[in-house]
C-alpha cells in the first residue's frame, strides 16, 4: 500500500524508525565509506604484483554484481590514461586474447563467486599475471595454493559495500606499474570529500535540506531511468541502478548519453500511460561533453509524459571525487528508498535462491 506524502516524509526524518529498518546496518556501512577509503589505501601499501608482466599488452578485472562494478569503475577512472586495453569481464569465460601478456584482476569480495573462479582458472592455465583481491573463500584458498599475488580485505560485509576495498588495490598496482600516475593523493583528498558529502546526506540531515531523501520521496512509486553520459557519470548511473535493485527491492533501469538519444528517446513518444509512470534521474559532470549537455536539455522537451526529472550533479574536483560523490548520494538515495518501501536493505534473497538452486542441481549432477 502506498503512503501519502506526510507519513513519507515523516519517515525519512525519523531517525529511530529508520534503523529499526536496518537490522543490518547498511547505513553505517555506507555512511563508513570516507573511512573504507582511507583503510583500503593502507592495506594497498603493500602489493605484490605477479613476475610474469613484461610486454602487457591487456588489462582485464573479473568480477560480478558488487565485486564487478570496481571494474567498471577502474576502467572509467584510467582509460584515458593507460596505454593498453583495459576490459572488465563479467562472466565465466574470457576472451581469446588473454595470454601471457595480460595482467587479469579477479575480484570476488566472497571469495566463492562461481564465474570468478572460473575465469581465475582459464586465466592462470594460458599464464596470465594475476592479482586476486578477495576476503577468503575459495579464491583465497587457490591463491595461496598457487602463489598467485592476493590482496586480502576485511570481511563480513556486503559485496555492494566493498567498493573500495575491492577497487583501491587495482589503482595503486596500476600506479605501481607506471600505467597510470600515483593516485594514492587524489584518493586521500577524494576521501575527505565523501567524509563532509555524508553530513548533508546521511540519516541525521533533515529531509529540507538532504537531497538524497527528497530524491526517494520523488521517486517513490515510480520506476527510476537513471541516464548518465559517457564518462564518469555512465558507471555511477550504472551503480544507481544497481543499488536500487539490491537495497531499495525495486527495478530500476540506466542508459548513456548520447546513446539512448539513437533508440531509447524514441520510448518515450506514443506509450503516455507507461511514461507517467516513469522518473527520470539525469546524473551530471561539470566535464561533460558539451555536445552531450546540449542533447540532455534537448531530451528533456521529450519526455513531458515523465512523472518528473530530477538532476544530481558531481561533485570534487578530481575524476575521483566526482565519480565517488554520485556514487555515495546514491548509495543513500536506494537505502532511504528503501526505507519508504518498508524494506530492510540488507537481504537479498532472490540472489541467494538462486544461488541455493543452482547448486542443489550441480549437486544432482
Amino acid at each position: 500500500m502506498m503512503m501519502h506524502p506526510e507519513p513519507r516524509l515523516q519517515l525519512l526524518d525519523d531517525i529511530d524508525e529508520m534503523r529499526r529498518l536496518d537490522p543490518g546496518g547498511i547505513l553505517n556501512l555506507v555512511a563508513g565509506f570516507s573511512g573504507q577509503i582511507q583503510e583500503a589505501l593502507r592495506i594497498s601499501d603493500n602489493i605484490r604484483l605477479p613476475d610474469n608482466l613484461g610486454g602487457l599488452r591487456n588489462i582485464v578485472t573479473v568480477g560480478l554484481g558488487g565485486s564487478g562494478i570496481s571494474g567498471d569503475v577502474i576502467r572509467e577512472l584510467t582509460s584515458h590514461e593507460v596505454e593498453v586495453p583495459i576490459t572488465a569481464v563479467k562472466g565465466y569465460d574470457l576472451p581469446a586474447f588473454v595470454d601471457s601478456g595480460t595482467l587479469v584482476f579477479a575480484l570476488s569480495y566472497s571469495g566463492n563467486t562461481e564465474e570468478t573462479l572460473s575465469a581465475y582458472e582459464i586465466a592462470r592455465k594460458r599464464g596470465a599475471g594475476i592479482v586476486c583481491i578477495t576476503s577468503g573463500g575459495r579464491l583465497l584458498e587457490a591463491a595461496r595454493f598457487h602463489n598467485v599475488p592476493v590482496v586480502v580485505v576485511p570481511g563480513g560485509l556486503p559485496p555492494r559495500c566493498a567498493l573500495a576495498y575491492l577497487a583501491t588495490p587495482i589503482l595503486v598496482s596500476l600506479g605501481s606499474l607506471g600505467y597510470i600516475e600515483d593516485r594514492r593523493e587524489v584518493l586521500k583528498e577524494a576521501a575527505q570529500l565523501i567524509e563532509d558529502l555524508t553530513t548533508v546526506v546521511h540519516v541525521e540531515a533533515p529531509a529540507s535540506v538532504n537531497q538524497a531523501k527528497r530524491l526517494a520521496l520523488a521517486v517513490y512509486g515510480k520506476v527510476p531511468l537513471i541516464y548518465g553520459s559517457t564518462g564518469i557519470t555512465s558507471v555511477a548511473a550504472l551503480r544507481w541502478k544497481t543499488q536500487i535493485n539490491e537495497n531499495s527491492k525495486a527495478h530500476a533501469f540506466w542508459n548513456v548519453f548520447p546513446e539512448l538519444n539513437h533508440n531509447e528517446v524514441v520510448g518515450w513518444s506514443a506509450r503516455p500511460d507507461i511514461s507517467k509512470d516513469m522518473h527520470v534521474v539525469l546524473l551530471r559532470d561539470k566535464e561533460d561533453d558539451s555536445r552531450v549537455k546540449r542533447r540532455i536539455e534537448v531530451t528533456k522537451e521529450l519526455m513531458p509524459e515523465a512523472s518528473g526529472i530530477s538532476e544530481v550533479f558531481s561533485h570534487g574536483k578530481t575524476k575521483e571525487a566526482r565519480l565517488l560523490s554520485l556514487i555515495h548520494i546514491g548509495d543513500f538515495f536506494s537505502l532511504y528508498l528503501a526505507f519508504l518501501y518498508n524494506q530492510d536493505p540488507k537481504p537479498i534473497k532472490a540472489i541467494d535462491y538462486l544461488k541455493n538452486r543452482l547448486a542443489d542441481e550441480e549437486d544432482k549432477d
